[in-house]
């Protein structure tokens, strides 16, 4: 991904903060009191147990510890290196009827009676305001433990070793005619928590998550392009970077910027749209997975990107897309970022169909959700980012189903008289109920009777949800399914971030408003960080 102004010289601060010995070595971990599986268990019975005492009628407890890192380069040279932690214990009740929440960044078992209290005292208080008490649909009581399957962790691989894998990217690419930038990056996201319910659960979870990319710049004349790896992030170890195909593909990747900065600007019109499944996974990201989220719908949460067209009387009865599309969630698919084991309450994960056949079937629920369109049991998609944050309904991996049919990209491209094929993620926007939109993508070829005939550039589609999805008249098979995806989902305020994933074969969507998106030699297609703190 392309470094911005503001990130270069943020990063060469912190890299002029730092000696060279800093790549040596992982730097050292915040302390972290390291406690027996008893001792932990005996701190969230405290929590409970004092919860209890206070008033509330359900309690839970989370204690986690969550672990950032980024390793940044640009061409030659690392320009920043940063990492993060955080460790405590976060308690939800409900008591009057209401929710309550306190957390504590110290793991005893005083710490955690105190933040008890305190999250019964502010169910109490919030209790005036509140119209419907909090009702939970029932839940099997959860024990037993999950956790990613890896065989490095990549928070154990050195500094240096990471650091030495994206500077070995640039000298690939820097022969390049026309090439003038490169900037690669590492990030690693690590979670454990142990969860604890006053009805009996107890489960214990460890997800490692992580993302290598690599995005080239292309300069001539004044004018700019950039082209990023698409190699998406994945709940993996560090075996899923080296085995990946960034350095195989680097050199097409600079060779593919050069090729937009000398391809011909598109000719605005409708056209069919052939999405490869690196650019469709964001639209059904935005155009699904939000808008199916069942507080966005209530009204429940509005403050972050918005609520939702969806209406809850219209399950099993909105068109929402063509009869051959099948969308569902799924927190159990092998490497989604999304996927564990239990949810934030204790509830087991599963998948479920949100469109089916083309009509609106599901939604995204929690335990108090579930109730609101008339369900007994939740979907389990509650999630919080951090002990320090309360846990709430999030999106689940959002997939779209692959067709029955052999069907490869080639063959939507044979079977298309004109039109345009996007790759690759890039700038988009969408209105607050998750409707109106607009996407762009990194590489864009133009298709003419079922051939591809050449690159253009300066390419954005235009649509809206009901309309694009009911547009769709081809999907690939089984072999053309890929999965991608978003370390940072935001949502909800205080904001917090989830990292979900979107699995898609290559789809074809008929007549779609194809913009021209020009801006004077300002690139609109490289180097975005989709979910980042706005997706």
């Amino acid at each position: 991904m392309p470094v911005t102004r503001r990130r270069f010289i943020g990063g060469s601060a912190i890299a002029a903060a730092t000696s060279g010995a800093a790549c040596q070595k992982p730097a050292p971990a915040l302390p972290v009191p390291r406690r027996t599986a008893a001792t932990v268990e005996d701190v969230l019975a405290q929590a409970l147990d004092s919860a209890k005492k206070a008033g509330a009628t359900y309690a839970d407890a989370r204690i986690v510890r969550r672990r950032t890192e980024r390793v940044a380069t640009r061409e030659d040279h690392v320009v920043s290196v940063t990492s993060a932690e955080t460790y405590g214990i976060g308690v939800r009740v409900i008591a009057d009827g209401a929710w309550g929440f306190a957390s504590s960044p110290t793991v005893t078992g005083g710490a955690a009676e105190e933040a008890a209290r305190k999250a019964v005292a502010i169910a109490r208080a919030a209790r005036p305001a509140l119209k419907h008490p909090v009702e939970l649909a029932p839940a099997p009581v959860a024990k037993g433990k999950w956790q990613t399957k890896m065989d490095i962790d990549p928070f154990e691989v050195p500094l240096a070793d990471k650091a030495a894998y994206l500077l070995s990217l640039w000298p690939l690419v820097r022969d390049v005619a026309l090439v003038k930038f490169a900037s690669g990056a590492i990030e690693s996201l690590g979670e454990h928590k142990i969860f604890a319910s006053s009805e009996g659960s107890l489960v214990e979870q460890t997800q490692t998550r992580i993302w290598p990319s690599f995005s080239v710049t292309a300069v001539e004349g004044g004018q700019f392009e950039s082209r990023a790896s698409e190699v998406p992030p994945m709940q993996a170890g560090w075996e899923y970077v080296t085995s990946s195909s960034i350095a195989k593909d680097a050199r097409r990747i600079a060779e593919d910027a050069v090729k937009k900065l000398k391809s011909p600007s598109v000719t605005p019109g409708k056209r069919d749209l052939i999405l490869a499944p690196s650019n469709l996974w964001l639209t059904i990201h935005e155009s699904v997975g939000h808008p199916t989220e069942l507080d966005r719908i209530l009204g429940f949460e509005a403050n972050f990107a918005g609520t939702s067209f969806v209406k809850t009387d219209q399950l099993a009865k909105l068109k929402y897309a063509a009869d051959l599309v099948t969308l569902y969630a799924d927190k159990t698919a092998p490497g989604g970022l999304a996927s564990c084991g239990w949810d934030d309450e204790g509830v087991a994960t599963q998948r479920w169909d949100l469109v089916k056949d083309g009509v609106l079937v599901g939604l995204q629920t929690t335990r108090d959700l579930a109730r609101w369109i008339g369900e007994t049991s939740s979907r389990g998609t509650s999630y919080a980012q951090d002990h320090a944050s309360v846990a709430f309904q999030r999106m689940p991996n959002v997939s779209l189903a692959s067709s029955t049919k052999d069907t490869a990209l080639a063959d939507i491209i044979a079977a298309t008289d004109n039109g345009v094929l996007v790759t690759g993620n890039g700038s988009w926007s969408i209105d607050q109920q998750r409707y109106n939109f607009q996407f762009s993508g990194q590489m864009f070829h133009e298709v003419k009777s079922g051939k591809i005939t050449r690159a253009l550039r300066d390419v954005a589609y235009q649509s809206s949800t009901l309309e694009f999805w009911n547009a769709c008249d081809m999907i690939g098979g089984e072999k053309s399914w890929e999965l991608h995806g978003t370390l940072w989902d935001g949502k909800g305020e205080p904001g917090q971030s989830n990292a979900v994933s979107h699995g898609c074969p290559p789809a074809r969507f008929r007549q779609v408003d194809i913009l021209n998106v020009n801006t004077r030699g300002k690139s609109t297609s490289g180097g975005v960080r989709p979910g980042k703190d706005d997706c």
